[in-house]
């Protein structure tokens, strides 16, 4: 399973998530997004708005087909079979 989270560095919810799945041993991999630069800034906000068009903070894409936005721990439990 690949599990994709857009996240924010100063964000309390991307936070609540990271230790989700740190609880929860699920591999991820992260990107906080505020802390790039550049083309690599907008390259990744043009990724996030592909899945979530409001660009809202956190997003994760599980296997490139399913989205969960915000931190919600019911849907994140069902999204990845937990």
């Amino acid at each position: 399973m690949k599990v994709m989270l857009y996240a924010l560095s100063t964000c309390a919810w991307c936070r609540r998530i990271k230790r989700f799945f740190n609880e929860n041993e699920v591999e991820y991999d992260f990107v906080d997004v505020d802390l790039l630069e550049g083309d690599e800034k907008q390259q990744r906000r043009t990724e996030l708005k592909e899945w979530n068009p409001k660009g809202s903070y956190p997003t994760v894409v599980i296997d490139n087909e399913k989205v969960v936005i915000g931190f919600n721990k019911d849907r994140l439990r069902e999204a990845l079979g937990l």
